[in-house]
């Protein structure tokens, strides 16, 4: 079995599909202007955290102009200023900002994965590009063998997760967990925890509010701590 860093460097060269090559490479070209002066990454951004992690956090995909600019999974957009201040609130980041692959910011005892490690168009990965990822997901799963809590954020990383589990052959609770903003489900030695994305569609609505985002995170250091 690869390591993780083994792993995160395959992934960088992944080029699977090619949708997904061809609109992660021309954001990168092409830019915005408010980033003209960065050098985007333009690959496929690769997982982020401690390899010790009992909490393990999963998203959808990066943004276009978030994690495929900076190189760093919910780095450099509105959504990973949200999920960082609130690690970070719960005691599991080293500061409350992530700006760039080399801020000094270090995740305790967390580590943070996607469904797909690449940016797609609109936001919206298609099923076939899911299931062509999903293999970094699974030996992400096996070597993360101190995880005891799961965090997704969003009905669709709730979904690949729970997937994930069933191509592993781990158990997953019958009715099947559904998922919703709080939500905690117990599977066998994992605790399952939902959260609304924290998006700009959720946090720009209200439907998302940090008092909301920012419990999910107490509720998951509690667990980490008692389950041990």
């Amino acid at each position: 079995m690869a390591s993780l860093p083994h792993l995160h460097h395959r992934l960088i060269s992944c080029s699977r599909c090619p949708r997904l090559v061809a609109h992660r490479e021309q954001v990168a070209r092409e830019k915005v202007k408010r980033y003209r002066e960065w050098d985007y990454w333009g690959r496929p951004v690769p997982s982020f955290g401690d390899p010790q992690a009992r909490l393990l956090i999963i998203g959808l995909a990066p943004a276009a102009h978030g994690g495929n600019r900076t190189g760093r999974v919910f780095t450099g957009d509105r959504s990973g200023d949200w999920l960082y201040e609130a690690l970070y609130e719960a005691g599991f980041a080293s500061q409350p900002t992530s700006v760039h692959r080399d801020d000094g910011l270090q995740l305790r005892d967390c580590y943070i994965t996607a469904a797909v490690h690449c940016a797609p168009p609109e936001n919206k990965p298609l099923p076939e590009e899911f299931t062509a990822c999903r293999p970094y997901l699974l030996q992400e799963l096996t070597l993360l063998k101190r995880v005891r809590v799961v965090v997704a954020l969003g009905q669709v990383a709730f979904a690949a997760y729970l997937t994930a589990r069933r191509e592993l052959g781990l158990p997953v609770s019958s009715p099947v967990p559904r998922f919703g903003h709080g939500y905690m489900f117990t599977l066998n030695e994992t605790t399952l925890l939902g959260s609304y994305h924290p998006s700009q569609q959720n946090t720009f609505t209200g439907r998302l509010t940090r008092e909301m985002f920012q419990a999910v995170f107490r509720n998951a250091r509690k667990l980490v701590d008692q389950l041990g």
